[in-house]
C-alpha cells in the first residue's frame, strides 16, 4: 500500500493534538479521530472526518495511530486497556507516543505491543500549539527506522523537523532534555523579571526586546553547536569564541548579581549560571570564576 493511502489515527485533541489532527483532515488515506471529551470532536465530523468512540475502533480503521494525551497513565489506558488499541490493531500497525512520559516508558510499551504485531515509537514533539497549528513542530522520534519511515509522510503534515534520535525511548529522552531548557529558563525569565521591577524597568517592554532579541539571535539554542557535552578542544574553532562569550556572560551575570545585591532582589539563578556557564559552554575554568 502506498503510504498516501494509509489511513491515520489521531488519540487525544488537547491543545497541541487538536491542530497537529487538523492538519491531517485532508491526509488521502483518511483520518478517525477519538478523544474522551465527545464535544471536541464535533469540528471534525463537520468537516467529515470519522470520529471513533474508543481507541479500539480508531484502530479498526488506521494503520498509523497517534497518541496525544497527557500522561504515562492515559498512554498505557489508551494502548492496553479494554478498548485499547492492541485489542484490535492489524499487525504491521505503527503506533506514535507523541505524550512527553517517562523516559524508560517507550521501550516497556513497545515490546507488549511488539507481542500483537504491531510497531510503537515514542515521537514527542516540540513547538507547541502555534508550531502544531503551522505545520512546523519537530518531533523527537525513537524507534526502528522501518518504522519511522512509514510515519514521515503523514507526519510532515505536523511537522517540519523529524529527527531520527535513535532507538526506541531515545525521542523521549532527548525531549526531557529539550524540556529542561525551556522550563530551566522560564525559572531565569521569572528572577529576570523580579530585578528589573525593582530597578524600575517596564518589564513588559523588557519582554519585547527578550522576544525581538531571541528572533535575531536564536536565543538558547544558539549555543548548541557541539557535537558533545565534552570541555572544547583549545584547537576547536569554537573553543575561542565560547571563551569569549564565557567572558562576557561572567561580567554581565556579577553586574546583575550587583544590582540584586543593591535592591535587595535574592538571585539564585543567576549565582548559578555564574558557578556554571563555563563548564556549560565547554570552556571550564581551572578554578572558581574571577570576580
Amino acid at each position: 500500500m502506498s503510504p498516501l493511502m494509509t489511513g491515520v489515527g489521531f488519540i487525544g485533541l488537547g491543545q497541541i493534538g487538536k491542530p497537529m489532527a487538523r492538519r491531517l483532515t485532508e491526509w488521502p488515506g483518511g483520518l478517525t479521530v477519538c478523544d474522551a471529551v465527545a464535544a471536541t470532536t464535533e469540528s471534525f465530523a463537520t468537516r467529515g472526518v470519522a470520529v471513533a468512540a474508543t481507541p479500539a475502533e480508531v484502530a479498526e480503521r488506521s494503520t498509523v495511530i497517534s497518541i496525544m494525551v497527557r500522561d504515562d497513565a492515559q498512554v498505557i489506558e489508551v494502548l492496553q486497556g479494554p478498548d485499547g488499541i492492541l485489542s484490535t490493531a492489524a499487525p504491521g500497525t505503527v503506533v506514535a507516543v507523541h505524550s512527553t512520559v517517562e523516559a524508560d516508558t517507550p521501550a516497556r510499551l513497545a515490546a507488549v505491543a511488539a507481542e500483537h504485531g504491531v510497531h510503537l515509537i515514542a515521537a514527542p514533539v516540540s513547538g507547541g500549539a502555534t508550531g502544531a497549528a503551522n505545520g512546523t513542530l519537530a518531533l523527537m522520534v525513537g524507534g526502528d527506522i522501518e518504522a519511522v519511515d512509514l510515519v514521515r509522510e503523514p507526519f510532515a503534515c505536523f511537522a517540519s523537523l523529524i529527527a531520527h534520535c535513535g532507538p526506541i525511548g531515545a525521542g523521549t529522552r532527548a525531549k526531557l532534555a529539550r524540556n529542561l531548557i525551556t522550563f530551566a529558563s522560564y525559572a531565569a525569565v521569572g528572577e529576570a523579571m523580579r530585578l528589573a521591577e525593582a530597578a524600575g524597568v517596564d518589564v513588559a517592554l523588557l519582554g519585547e526586546v527578550v522576544r525581538h532579541s531571541d528572533r535575531v539571535t536564536g536565543g538558547a539554542g544558539a549555543i548548541m553547536l557541539r557535537p558533545s557535552a565534552r570541555p572544547l578542544d583549545p584547537i576547536d574553532g569554537l573553543h575561542d569564541v565560547f571563551v569569549h562569550a564565557r567572558s562576557l556572560g561572567e561580567k554581565d551575570l556579577q553586574l546583575a548579581l550587583a544590582l540584586g545585591v543593591e535592591l535587595g532582589v535574592d538571585l539564585p539563578v543567576a549565582t548559578l549560571a555564574l558557578e556554571s556557564l563555563g563548564a556549560a559552554l565547554g570552556v571550564p575554568h581551572q578554578g572558581p570564576p574571577t570576580p
